[in-house]
């Protein structure tokens, strides 16, 4: 999952905005860091930062989410990946 920076620059690149703001609500609290990242809460949040910041930045936020989602994923099939082989290595089969 990339860091606030990474998610402002990515941000930026998209739109020409920061969204620094969402960024950090959902990322730099850290009680509160997993509750927001709740996939199941997107209407709710995205409604609250859309009626804060603007509908780009509920979009931003989803964005945010989806990279999130993504890199967690990548990492579990890149951690699945090598417990198989590793596996399959200790019985002898390459």
């Amino acid at each position: 999952m990339p860091p606030v920076p990474g998610h402002v620059k990515s941000s930026l690149e998209r739109t020409g905005k920061e969204y620094k703001e969402v960024h950090e609500w959902l990322d730099m609290d850290p009680e509160n860091k997993a509750a927001r990242h709740d996939i199941t809460k997107i209407h709710e949040y995205g409604t609250m930062i859309e009626q804060k910041y603007g509908v780009e930045a509920r979009q931003e936020y989803i964005r945010h989410l989806h990279d999130d989602m993504k890199a967690k994923f990548s990492h579990l099939q890149h951690d699945f990946e090598k417990q198989i082989a590793d596996t399959l290595d200790y019985f002898g089969v390459k």
